[in-house]
């Protein structure tokens, strides 16, 4: 059965393995959810039909930012973590910092990397960190903080890696290692500096403009709503679109992403890079405001580096194709998700109630 366990409650580690060794599965909560999620989770859990072998329950965000609880075996974890423990050169003798709070599948891993003799993990800001995994938010918050003077190493996903976050992360002593995944995929494809590629033990196929992968990873399936996992024998997906160039993966973005507007469709990621390589532009998050029967205007909420640069817009023109440059412009901090994943939905949220500026002309 499904056991919750509070996330923010001290010996969490403790508590996950006695669950797991009583061989129940354990589903990490976390203490900013309203009573009233909680228990629609909870409720969700005791109703569902586990597979045989499975071991942990893990939450995941779509599109529309609900949550879905994802089930998988202890072994679609396990085979990972030889290549994981070499990505952040650290083992059971070294200790793993972990931002991302508990619930998320990105720190559940590395917790059941820890009970099966993984690095330690360190919940909270610690000097003592020899390797961090989490998002390049993370990595970019512990840089602005100053980088522990042991930590070597950063294995890093969720979202994309900017790479002048890279370079200055190596500049600093941290080898950096980028990885694409899905809380129903795992692991699937990793980046040291020359491109995405796939992870030790996983097979990537694209089938109509959508990746397909077969690897040991993938999980179980759902308890309660359904969520985007699709299976074709041992190949699955979960509906992300990219393409295969000389063994590069290069990610086009999650099809119930792309912004219709009139007869063009914009992949936000695609405008996203550019608006990254504009002087002065921190980060930026591309999402459609809604504009009745011709689709949706393109829209850009950036993250800016102190005052933000005259030109732009006239940098944005040059370098899109008219149908690609954002028509609205919004300045404020990116939203994350509870996992430090960037929020497209709460962004445009944002937007319509009025809490995030206009970028001036």
């Amino acid at each position: 059965m499904i056991i919750p366990v509070d996330g923010g409650a001290p010996g969490l580690l403790e508590d996950l393995r006695r669950i797991r060794e009583a061989g129940n599965v354990p589903l990490v909560t976390d203490p900013r959810w309203t009573p009233a999620h909680r228990d629609a989770m909870a409720a969700a859990a005791a109703k569902a039909e586990l597979p045989e072998g499975t071991a942990w329950a893990t939450l995941t965000s779509g599109s529309s930012g609900a949550p879905r609880i994802v089930l998988r075996s202890a072994e679609s974890w396990a085979a990972s973590f030889a290549a994981v423990s070499g990505f952040l050169g650290a083992g059971s003798g070294q200790n793993v910092s972990l931002p991302a709070p508990p619930s998320s599948s990105l720190t559940l891993f590395s917790l059941a990397h820890a009970l099966s003799g993984g690095p330690r993990p360190l919940l909270r800001p610690t000097p003592e960190s020899d390797a961090l995994h989490g998002t390049p938010q993370a990595l970019r918050a512990v840089l602005d903080g100053g980088a522990p003077p042991r930590l070597r190493a950063a294995l890093v996903g969720g979202s994309h890696l900017d790479p002048a976050l890279r370079e200055r992360a190596e500049a600093a002593g941290i080898r950096v290692t980028a990885y694409y995944g899905a809380a129903e995929l795992s692991f699937v494809a990793c980046d040291k500096g020359d491109g995405l590629r796939a992870f030790p033990g996983v097979e990537l196929q694209i089938r109509d403009g959508e990746l397909w992968v077969r690897s040991p990873f993938i999980a179980s399936g759902y308890a309660g709503a359904p969520g985007p996992l699709r299976r074709d024998g041992q190949w699955a997906t979960v509906g992300d679109r990219a393409e295969l160039i000389d063994g590069r993966l290069r990610l086009l973005g999650r099809a119930d992403d792309a912004i219709l507007s009139a007869s063009a469709t914009i992949v936000p990621e695609e405008v996203e890079a550019v608006l990254r390589s504009i002087p002065g532009v921190r980060d930026a998050l591309v999402f459609g405001l809604p504009r009745g029967p011709v689709g949706a205007l393109v829209s850009a909420l950036l993250e800016l580096d102190g005052d933000a640069p005259v030109d732009v817009r006239q940098l944005a023109a040059a370098r899109l194709g008219t149908a690609h440059r954002p028509r609205r412009w919004f300045t404020g901090r990116i939203p994350l998700t509870a996992s430090g994943k960037p929020a497209r939905a709460e962004a445009l949220r944002l937007v319509l109630a009025g809490e995030v500026q206009s970028l001036a002309s």
